[in-house]
């Protein structure tokens, strides 16, 4: 055979192989469709596969162009979008800034956070970034209308007080005798006015002289003045009995504020139902009594309860001089002393021992208690027809 006829059954030759590596590779395997051989024709429904971007490998209709598979159309309802085979979105769930204005109250959220607009913050009286503080409106109503302490009238008549809606009698007259002379010296003027003169101590030299009954009835009595208020403070802090004699309930007292500073003074203090009488209780026991009522809040405060109003009278029912030292102590503030003596009992170096402890206040008036001897036939209350009996 010449060269022409070997090339010409060469070129026959080249002329029926594959040309592409897929049709190659097709007619390597023994296959007779050589197009899309492991992909398949795209123009076959048959022979088409899933998308393997869908949610759901089951789907295969045919789906326009611009359509999401497995999440639907944009703006198709809830439904329509499960019924595809997508999965529903979860619901948001409620923040806890949600929770605490659905439980405050305060309705539907407004977009933003639910914060209102600070125009609506100036309206309402807030400035931008504060919060209403809706207690200071009831502090202020408590404040004003503190509770006021019921004094037991009945039971202190029944126990010999005097109370100020009883008639005259022979104690109710020597009382206001005794208080005269009192309120003259705490309010008198020019040469003869007494420094912190409106602050009395009332005490005695041993227990049972009836210091405490006379500092109530003596307050009672002051009480029934028409322009003066009278302050009862119980400093017997071993024993105050002041309260209880009062049928009132008690708390933090003089003590409480002299110990710690961050307590206010006026926050202690006891409304009654007797007008113009206010209670100051003893407060707590402490064992550094004397050395707190020498301190410089001590003198501090006993200087300031006598001049912040100034028609008030102040009494401190103390300790007795000879059973405590805090009566030495409290003398010191004070501008007048009504010493107690129980007749026929108390001697005379009791006496003179006592007031020299108390020698700091200048100012000492004398009451002499129990007595059963009259040297006049002449007693108050028998002109109003109470005494005298």
């Amino acid at each position: 055979m010449d060269l022409i006829e070997r090339a010409e059954q060469k070129k026959k030759k080249e002329g029926e192989k594959p040309s592409s590596l897929v049709e190659r590779a097709a007619a390597k395997s023994g296959n007779s469709k050589a197009i899309g051989v492991g992909i398949g024709n795209p123009t076959d429904r048959k022979e088409r596969r899933p998308d393997p971007s869908s949610l759901n490998p089951e789907a295969t209709e045919d789906k326009p162009a611009n359509s999401f598979r497995g999440i639907g159309e944009p703006g198709a309802p809830r439904k329509l979008r499960e019924q595809e085979g997508a999965e529903a979105k979860p619901e948001p769930k409620e923040s806890a800034f949600e929770k605490a204005a659905a439980a405050a109250g305060a309705g539907p959220l407004k977009a933003g956070g639910g914060l209102k607009p600070q125009a609506e913050a100036v309206e309402s009286g807030l400035a931008p970034g504060k919060k209403a503080d809706s207690s200071v409106g009831s502090k202020k109503k408590a404040a004003s209308k503190r509770k006021v302490e019921e004094v037991d009238l009945v039971a202190l008549r029944e126990a010999g007080y005097i109370t100020p809606d009883m008639p005259p009698n022979l104690m109710s007259e020597e009382f206001r005798i005794i208080k005269r002379s009192i309120l003259l010296n705490a309010f008198a003027k020019g040469d003869k006015k007494i420094d912190n003169g409106n602050v009395i101590l009332v005490t005695s030299s041993s227990p049972g002289e009836g210091k405490t009954f006379c500092a109530i009835n003596l307050a009672l009595s002051i009480a029934t003045e028409q322009d003066v208020t009278v302050l009862l403070v119980d400093a017997d802090f071993s024993k105050p009995e002041v309260l209880n004699r009062l049928g009132v309930s008690g708390g933090r007292g003089l003590m409480d504020v002299v110990a710690d500073e961050e307590i206010d003074l006026a926050s202690c203090l006891i409304r009654t139902s007797v007008p113009n009488l206010v209670l100051l209780p003893a407060g707590r026991q402490h064992n550094l009594t004397t050395e707190l009522l020498a301190s410089d809040r001590m003198e501090t405060m006993a200087r300031e309860i006598g001049s912040r109003y100034p028609d008030r009278l102040v009494i401190f029912d103390s300790p007795p001089v000879l059973a405590s030292s805090a009566a030495s102590v409290l003398a010191l503030y004070m501008g007048q002393t009504v010493f107690v003596i129980e007749a026929e009992k108390t001697t005379e170096p009791q006496i003179k021992e006592s007031l020299s402890m108390i020698s700091s206040c200048e100012n000492i008036n004398l009451i002499l208690n129990k007595t059963r001897f009259s040297g006049s036939n002449k007693k108050f209350a028998s002109y109003y027809g109470y005494g005298g009996r």
